[in-house]
């Protein structure tokens, strides 16, 4: 089987992305937007599209409908370069998709549905999760990783490999866990991403280096917490580091986390020390929250490295 990168794996879907919503109506049943789009996402896709973008042999282990959604996902990734051969396509359940309000500050709300919750099973493809040099999940406490014995198979068999494991985060939406009820697997996780309010809602605490931790006291490698404006937070054993922000004018927040999270990955996996793979990871954040939709910023590499020079301008 060929070595891949990174494998991302996780929740596949299509955003539809409305900003400008006016709430007040203009019939009994009738309002407006300024805008709206259909744009692939899901933190695996976003994740999977930066890093094949980035120049990363990349490959998704997801599900899809056999849908419109689902056609849409799937030729999208194959455009951008990534290897579509694990997708898990079905009849009987459809793509999920969001509904996502976005203010004009790229803040958002999302609205889920019961396809979100369909949980397949990653931990039956052992030989693609081995053949991986690094893995993400995209994202841990969402579906298929709101299961104990799935997060823990999957982990447990990629650490053995010594396949390097990243975990994103999100807040849960059908089935909650707490750090307790993975105790087994924390510990087998190299980098956690969470952003703020989820390292909040998980940790109970309120300062980054409190919340940080709480995750390495459960046997976390590597802890970074997202701070949207305010940058990002580092911190394992050894050190602590409090990286800020790009400076950018953001338009859409919608993947932005998803590209950081790549974006740090594929540096690593190019021999980048953590400080400066963090760097790498803020502007390819900085950089999708320029335009509309988690994958139509981002272009390539060289993108990054540019921005990078004028930031240090």
């Amino acid at each position: 089987m060929k070595k891949t990168d990174i494998l991302c794996i996780g929740t596949a879907l299509v955003d539809s992305i409305i900003k400008g919503f006016d709430s007040n109506p203009i019939s009994a049943s009738g309002y407006r937007a300024r805008s709206g789009s259909l744009n692939v996402g899901g933190e695996a896709v976003n994740e999977a599209a930066t890093a094949a973008k980035l120049g990363m042999n990349t490959g998704i282990l997801c599900f899809l409908g056999n849908d419109a959604a689902g056609d849409m996902v799937f030729h999208t990734l194959s455009d951008f370069g990534v290897d579509t051969s694990y997708i898990i396509r079905e009849d009987d359940h459809p793509t999920p998709v969001t509904t996502m309000f976005v203010n004009d500050d790229g803040s958002r709300k999302s609205i889920t549905n019961g396809a979100h919750r369909y949980n397949f099973h990653p931990e039956q493809y052992t030989d693609q999760i081995k053949s991986a040099k690094a893995i993400i999940l995209g994202s841990l406490f969402r579906a298929p990783f709101d299961d104990p014995d799935i997060i823990y198979s999957v982990l447990k068999n990629a650490s053995e490999c010594g396949v390097l494991i990243f975990a994103d985060t999100k807040l849960p939406n059908f089935h909650p866990l707490t750090l307790d009820d993975l105790k087994l697997s924390l510990p087998l996780i190299d980098y956690i991403t969470p952003n703020e309010d989820e390292a909040k809602y998980y940790t109970k605490k309120d300062s980054p280096e409190e919340m940080a931790k709480v995750f390495l006291d459960h046997g976390i490698k590597h802890v970074i917490i997202k701070l949207g404006s305010k940058g990002c937070f580092f911190a394992d054993e050894k050190e602590q580091l409090h990286l800020p922000a790009c400076s950018i004018e953001a338009v859409d927040a919608t993947g932005a986390g998803d590209s950081f999270v790549a974006g740090f990955a594929s540096q690593l996996l190019r021999g980048a020390l953590d400080s400066e793979a963090l760097r790498f990871g803020n502007a390819c954040g900085a950089i999708t929250t320029t335009a509309v939709g988690a994958t139509a910023a981002l272009k390539d590499r060289d993108q990054v490295l540019a921005f990078l020079t004028r930031q240090n301008q």
